[in-house]
């Protein structure tokens, strides 16, 4: 085994595994970040930390259920007519399923920011007694739906690696283990920078909403969805990444601008 890990083949697959959990990661901190800021100070903290700890073991369970997770990306039912071709699968459904909710979600959370910027107090207050489980719960269901992909491209980049598949499952969790931990170390500065600028979870939100749309997208990619015989692609995730990455570039200097002019 460790003579295994600590061949060149293993150790560019953990670099490289790792940095994709980090990047998939980082549409997590930041509805971690959204999720946890609605709780009351002392419990955010907590929040991430313990929300980032489930997600670990969480992904840990699925990778021991890789052959499971691999069965969900084969077509259950296949639904075709003259106009429109759809080939659901599992997987399909989980990420359809997950960019609706990320969608709604953070609507609800803009037109609540946006028509009611502020809360009663005894109201706000009356909601915090299960807001914890409510928040974690919200992260676990998030984390599920970006781990079935993750780990599906991680079952792929590593296919073929070794022959003992033991050998390749214990080079995914390292990766896994060592990207929580660098997310645990982000995530709360990141939390509590969105917290201090109320633009930066206006455009985190907004970031969420793009997840959403590409994860409908990617789940009627994977369903080899035909409307009147165009097939839907899906949309490459280092546009969305380039995206994202270019509007906080633009909101960075905004910050700055009106630092420096105060």
């Amino acid at each position: 085994m460790l003579e295994f890990l600590m061949t060149y083949d293993a150790i560019m697959a953990l670099i490289t595994l790792t940095f994709l959990e980090i990047v998939l990661g980082i549409d997590n901190i930041v509805f971690i970040s959204i999720a946890a800021n609605k709780l009351p100070q002392e419990q955010r903290a907590k929040a991430t930390n313990i929300g980032l700890v489930l997600a670990m073991v969480q992904r840990i369970i699925l990778l021991f259920f890789v052959s499971f997770l691999i069965g969900l990306s084969e077509p259950f039912y296949t639904l075709e007519n003259s106009w429109l071709t759809i080939a659901f699968s599992w997987q399909a459904v989980i990420l359809f399923t997950g960019g609706l909710f990320l969608i709604y979600k953070s609507t609800s959370e803009i037109r609540e920011k946006v028509e009611v910027p502020s809360h009663d107090e005894d109201g706000l207050k009356s909601k915090v007694i299960n807001s914890l489980s409510q928040a974690l719960t919200q992260i676990l269901i998030i984390d599920f739906i970006f781990s079935v992909d993750s780990i599906l491209t991680a079952v792929g980049m590593t296919n073929g690696l070794h022959p003992n598949n033991n050998y390749t499952l214990v080079l995914m969790i390292i990766a896994v283990v060592i990207s929580i931990v660098v997310m645990i170390g982000f995530a709360n500065p990141i939390r509590k920078f969105i917290d201090r600028h109320p633009s930066m979870q206006i455009l985190g939100l907004a970031f969420l909403i793009l997840i959403g749309f590409m994860l409908i997208t990617e789940a009627a990619h994977l369903s080899n969805t035909q409307f009147f015989g165009k097939t839907v692609g899906a949309i490459p995730k280092g546009y969305l990444y380039f995206a994202i990455a270019f509007s906080l570039f633009v909101e960075f200097l905004n910050y700055r601008t009106k630092k420096l002019n105060n």
